[in-house]
């Protein structure tokens, strides 16, 4: 097995020569001419059926990337990779978060999103629990990235989802929530939040970045932002944590996920990516503006043929070495990335 770096609280995030996009959107992205970056490893029981859908965080001057996996049963749970170049990675043989509690028993643990906390230095990952029932949206924390404290769904038993089906009917999921981006700096008052959802996108608040809730007690309360575009009307999802601009106001570009019912260039149930821009200032108003066109969408074979058909998916975007690098799953299956200089 290869050593892997050790992290502490005193190891450095973010690639030293960052610097913060000064316009919307940031692109354009071309696909890695190599994709896929990473595969399931069959001698490797966790991951022997797929490893896709990736988050990617830059510590110590290399990308550290949390991969969903999953085994041929189908149980989730996350691995870990390292890169000293954002292309080559060298993983980690054993899931760094597995299925330990009830509410994971049988799904386990989906699509990882990382951030770290600038003042305690804790690595927050919002997942996915999955019980084979229901989608729970949970926080889990951690100073080494291999030793993890869990937390139970913040999401209330109340929540009853209003998603769409591949048809474009209304279909209620009790408790279902996924997918959260979180804002590692605090709004003006005085509070942190989390865009979540993959049906609408809501938001969350949090005084610690740990503990989270609703922002009202009301489901269209917290309701961020709903489809507008053909490409979005079966489903829009956050992507990974937003990224702030340098442009002298409080505005950051969010990466989303999406997926249509069909309709004009896009075949029923392809998956796209995209990015809107918002102003944190006024978070509860809804997204300033968002692309028309995806910046992704499914073209390889891996892409359009997979565990899922039709899928291009995004959890994690990192800066890198002059470079953008944004991972996305192939198909549900295997692992692409696709690269924007910095501008």
């Amino acid at each position: 097995m290869a050593v892997f770096p050790k992290i502490d609280k005193n190891s450095i995030s973010g690639d030293k020569h960052y610097v913060a996009p000064k316009a919307f959107p940031i692109g354009p992205f071309t696909k890695y001419s190599k994709n896929p970056i990473l595969r399931p490893d069959p001698n490797v029981e966790f991951e022997s059926a797929y490893l896709y859908n990736a988050t990617a965080i830059v510590i110590d001057e290399l990308v550290f990337m949390l991969y969903r996996a999953q085994n041929p049963a189908k149980l989730s749970s996350v691995g870990l990779a390292f890169s000293s170049d954002g292309y080559n990675f060298t993983k980690y043989n054993k899931p760094i978060i597995s299925a330990t509690e009830p509410w994971e028993a049988g799904g386990g643990i989906e699509d990882p999103r990382i951030v770290r906390d600038p003042k305690t230095k804790l690595f927050i990952v919002t997942y996915t629990a999955y019980d084979l029932f229901r989608a729970r949206l949970c926080v889990a924390t951690s100073e080494d990235l291999f030793h993890w404290t869990k937390y139970r769904s913040f999401v209330p038993p109340w929540w009853n989802d209003i998603a769409n089906d591949a048809n474009g009917k209304q279909l209620i999921r009790n408790e279902w929530s996924k997918s959260g981006a979180v804002f590692t700096e605090k709004n003006k008052d005085g509070k942190y939040y989390m865009i979540w959802g993959d049906s609408s996108l809501y938001l969350a608040e949090s005084e610690d970045l740990v503990q989270w809730k609703l922002t009202n007690d009301s489901y269209y309360g917290n309701i961020f932002a709903t489809a507008v575009f053909n490409a979005e009307n079966k489903l829009i999802e956050a992507g990974p944590a937003p990224i702030k601009l340098d442009n002298g106001k409080n505005e950051w570009i969010l990466v989303y996920n999406a997926a249509t019912i069909g309709g004009k260039d896009l075949a029923k149930d392809t998956y796209t990516i995209s990015q809107m821009l918002i102003d944190y200032d006024h978070i509860r108003d809804g997204p300033l503006a968002r692309l028309e066109k995806p910046i992704l969408r499914p073209e390889q074979r891996n892409e359009v043929e997979g565990q899922v058909n039709k899928v291009v998916f995004c959890e994690g975007i990192v800066q890198f070495k002059g470079q953008w690098f944004l991972y996305y799953g192939q198909g549900d299956s295997e692992l692409g990335v696709a690269t924007a200089p910095v501008n």
